[in-house]
């Protein structure tokens, strides 16, 4: 069951994506705000066909901690799930990405025209320097920022060193940081086929405040993230454990 279950999720899902970017590539030639009405739209039904065909739900706990807009936002990456609920969760959020992604036929455009922030990594302290820069033009609009410290998708059962860049931006922008734990590579493991029903917790974290040098700040960034995400991780499996008996 939870692989047909799977599968046809799956199908929906890239069958989904795939029709409405055909048929909605007229939008990019509209004002930004209809394309992002579009985003959010796709992204709430996506959401729906999650608790229909997979059982998968979210909740958000910690909402009181968020910031007065704009603030920056450090997220655990352990799936594509996450990725999908940061414009239901944040208002209008400009996510940081590699520079690649925008050069995808039409997704890349989109990506575009929404003003996401995109860096070229491998260019060291120049990418840095047009990650400010373009964190500067967000924070300008008073719009928030996402940032997954440590670069790419990390499964809960992985570690990745966190890197500079969120540094370069708290200092820079002198904005609080908002980091967000996560338990989604759970039920949504990075690149594997099946989906699993249940719930991920998204959970906000206290703000760090602007202030604090760069080993202080990204050792309490780190030792924040990483504890609160392993004890949804194990509530998570807890959960999933319990309902299997």
């Amino acid at each position: 069951m939870l692989i047909l279950r799977s599968l046809v999720f799956n199908i929906f899902y890239f069958g989904f994506t795939i029709l409405c970017l055909i048929c909605l590539i007229w939008l990019l030639v509209t004002p930004r705000l209809y394309v992002m009405a579009w985003v959010r739209w796709y992204l709430r039904v996506i959401y729906r066909m999650e608790k229909l065909l997979l059982g998968l739900d979210y909740r958000v706990v910690g909402q009181e901690n968020m910031p007065p807009y704009p603030f920056l936002i450090a997220a655990k990456h352990q799936s594509l799930w996450e990725t999908m609920k940061l414009h239901l969760i944040f208002d209008d959020p400009a996510v940081i990405l590699k520079r690649e992604l925008t050069r995808v036929p039409i997704w890349g455009w989109f990506a575009a025209k929404s003003k996401m922030i995109a860096v070229d990594r491998g260019r060291g302290g120049k990418a840095i320097a047009s990650m400010i820069e373009g964190g500067r033009e967000t924070v300008a609009d008073g719009r928030p920022i996402v940032i997954f410290p440590q670069g790419t998708r990390v499964g809960p059962d992985s570690y990745k060193p966190y890197k500079v860049g969120i540094f370069a931006l708290y200092e820079a922008l002198e904005l609080p940081v908002l980091p967000m734990a996560l338990n989604s590579g759970v039920f949504w493991q990075r690149r594997a086929f099946r989906k699993y029903p249940g719930t991920i917790t998204v959970e906000l974290l206290p703000p760090i405040q602007p202030g604090l040098d760069r080993e202080t700040f990204l050792h309490q960034l780190e030792e924040t993230l990483e504890t609160a995400s392993k004890r949804l991780v194990e509530q998570a499996r807890r959960e999933i454990a319990g309902s299997s008996r």
